[in-house]
């Protein structure tokens, strides 16, 4: 069910151990200070907030392999956050995740995943995946130039990364590649490149965005992924929006989406009526001015949820 015929569940990841900087563990509480419950309320969108997922702060833990920092913590936070994802959707509730660095999306979708294969589904479940993102977060270990987890989820959930991470939820991929579109890619890594080259994945440039325009773009990338589709689920990292209108953010590229094409872009997902479930990473308060980006995640986030200027 879609927000709109369910009651949203907010669940808090606040995880930055895959991350290059700290500050995005504040993500979730940034969001809700920026009027989140309010924004949903004043769009007749019912929720209810389940509070975070407990994580020990990195100064606790040692990051271990430095091709893969942070793994034992990530793994254990993203398997809650599976548990968490499956059970809401069990009980008929949209999952709405704050985070917290993107490294979150491989408990997100896994649990997605999980809930579907109990329901029946098949191996790799139907999941359509909308990824806006600047970068693809395609890496693994030995791809990696940082050993930052948050540069690797997609692959995770593609089946390819470290095992523990690709076997939660259930061992093996949680998406297949011909179900996800990337949107508003501007770095890559040259293994990034290849693989994207070599798959099934539709990615879509700032420079494609430049040209054909957004809404052509977004368009076709809902085409691709609701076809045969049983769930759709947005992935959406705030780095995606020029920082001149995010700032906050440790990952922030110039010459990315503006606000309102951020806006539009969410809007003509909304109208599918089809999203199940929905992601916002990366808010980092430390590196905002006045809590600005967070303001921008609240609003990304009720316009993909449903709110409109009229209707």
């Amino acid at each position: 069910m879609s927000a709109r015929e369910s009651s949203v569940e907010v669940i808090g990841m606040p995880l930055d151990h895959g991350a290059g900087r700290r500050g995005v563990s504040m993500g979730p509480t940034a969001i809700r200070i920026a009027g989140l419950e309010a924004a949903l309320k004043r769009a007749e969108i019912p929720s209810h907030d389940g509070g975070d997922i407990e994580i020990p702060i990195p100064e606790t833990r040692e990051p271990g392999d430095p091709s893969q920092r942070y793994l034992e913590v990530i793994e254990t936070a993203c398997s809650r956050l599976c548990d968490r994802v499956s059970s809401t959707l069990a009980a008929g509730r949209f999952p709405l995740v704050l985070g917290g660095d993107h490294s979150i999306a491989i408990g997100t979708i896994s649990g997605i995943s999980a809930h579907l294969r109990e329901k029946g589904s098949t191996t790799p479940p139907k999941v359509g995946l909308l990824w806006f993102d600047a970068h693809a977060d395609l890496n693994t270990p030995d791809t990696s130039p940082t050993g930052n987890i948050h540069g690797m989820p997609l692959a995770c959930l593609l089946g390819k990364g470290p095992e523990s991470l690709v076997g939660i939820g259930y061992q093996g991929a949680k998406i297949a590649p011909h179900r996800v579109a990337q949107i508003g890619l501007r770095e890559l890594d040259p293994d990034e490149k290849r693989r994207i080259l070599a798959s099934d994945i539709s990615a879509y440039t700032m420079e494609d965005i430049d040209r054909r325009g957004l809404s052509d773009v977004v368009e076709e990338a809902l085409a691709t992924v609701l076809e045969d589709c049983d769930h759709l689920h947005v992935s959406f990292d705030i780095d995606v929006i020029d920082p001149r209108f995010a700032p906050g953010t440790g990952t922030a590229r110039p010459g990315g989406l503006t606000y309102r094409e951020a806006h539009m872009a969410m809007e003509m997902v909304a109208k599918t009526e089809e999203v199940r479930s929905f992601e916002m990473v990366e808010v980092n308060p430390i590196l905002d001015e006045g809590n600005r980006t967070a303001e921008v995640a609240v609003g990304i986030i009720t316009s993909a949820l449903g709110k409109s200027i009229l209707s």
